[in-house]
């Protein structure tokens, strides 16, 4: 394995092939390679908790439209343009059946 690391020794990118900018060699037991990992990791799950919460955000607004809390007119132009955009694209994957019952994507 092949890193690049920044001005405090980190590895900040990894390569399996050395190219211009991952020219250090590792070994694949190395200590700050299996942090590097781990980070990657914890990010990738990070990004699975934010679509997951970007979903219950989303209920949430439309709970409150449902109630009569808010109007959809009370949104700013950018949060209605993207639920519009999500309600489209959640009917388009719907339509052809790629989605479960509860909206997760199969």
């Amino acid at each position: 394995m092949y890193v690049r690391r920044d001005e405090n020794g980190a590895i900040i990118k990894i390569s399996k092939i050395q190219d211009g900018e991952c020219l250090e060699s590792v070994d694949n037991g190395d200590k700050a390679l299996g942090e590097f990992l781990a980070g990657l990791g914890r990010q990738e799950e990070m990004t699975r908790s934010d679509l997951d919460f970007v979903r219950v955000l989303e209920d949430v607004i439309h709970l409150l439209m449902d109630k009569g809390v808010i109007r959809f007119t009370d949104l700013p132009d950018a949060a209605r343009d993207k639920l519009i955009a999500r309600q489209s694209l959640r009917s388009r994957i719907n339509d052809v059946g790629l989605m479960g019952e509860e909206g997760d994507v199969i």
